[in-house]
């Protein structure tokens, strides 16, 4: 069984690279950036690395749908073979034909069920690898920002004793009020994905890890790409790591 300062590789080896061997094992990390900034596929290229390890992975979608997520997989030549997809639409039908209702005049049972929901299917599958995609629809179902930050708080408390590595996706589209640095505050590390549309040429893409507790990451922006086969990143070259024979 792995310890707590084991390292989960991300299926990224740039990535990896600016992680000096990736990620403290059974943390909760977010993932940050707009849309279309590459966070899906960081994260499918995050299970199927699982999934290569021989554990059990686990997607939970609550903003596409599970057919989506197999457009992208096909986009890069993956199968999403032996991965548990988990979407919003199976917490619908188990919530009854009245959640749409639910939603709109009674947010706080809305938030609780489908949280249980989720759980109970990480309690079936048992996964060491889990996302959460996005934030965005638990942020709408929680109102406010104290209930919000409570129920993060509270997945991070469910699952750090049972050493499952976690992303938080979030694709920034809620006000600025509801990132306000709690968020940070809460997770062991943050990865920050950009797409920055230039005025001449392709639009270019970097990431930057903001904090990582206990790991001597490669701080500033790196770019990358997204190729067919996945996510690309290039480290940055650091002046002082190379030394003139």
């Amino acid at each position: 069984m792995q310890t707590q300062s084991s390292r989960v590789t991300t299926g990224v080896q740039g990535l990896d690279t600016i992680l000096s061997g990736g990620l403290p094992q059974g943390r909760l990390y977010l993932l940050e950036g707009p849309p279309g900034s590459g966070k899906t596929t960081l994260s499918l290229q995050y299970l199927l690395q699982g999934l290569k390890n021989g554990e059990r992975c686990l997607y939970v979608t609550l903003s596409e749908t599970a057919e989506e997520l197999r457009e992208v997989a096909s986009a890069h030549n993956w199968s999403l073979e032996g991965l548990h997809l988990f979407e919003l639409g199976s917490a619908e039908d188990a919530l009854g034909n009245g959640r749409l209702q639910s939603v709109l005049h009674s947010w706080e049972v809305e938030l609780d069920e489908t949280v249980k929901l989720i759980l109970a299917e990480v309690e079936r599958v048992r996964p060491s690898r889990v996302v959460f995609d996005s934030l965005s629809e638990l942020r709408l179902l929680a109102q406010d920002s104290l209930r919000y930050r409570r129920q993060i708080l509270a997945l991070k408390q469910y699952f750090a004793p049972q050493s499952i590595t976690v992303f938080l996706v979030d694709d920034l589209t809620s006000g600025a009020d509801d990132r306000d640095g709690q968020l940070h505050s809460l997770c062991h590390g943050v990865i920050s994905l950009e797409r920055l549309t230039l005025d001449f040429g392709a639009a270019r893409r970097r990431l930057q890890v903001q904090k990582l507790r206990g790991v001597n990451f490669i701080a500033g922006y790196h770019d990358m790409a997204i190729r067919t086969g996945g996510l690309e990143v290039f480290p940055r070259l650091i002046a002082s790591d190379h030394h003139a024979e």
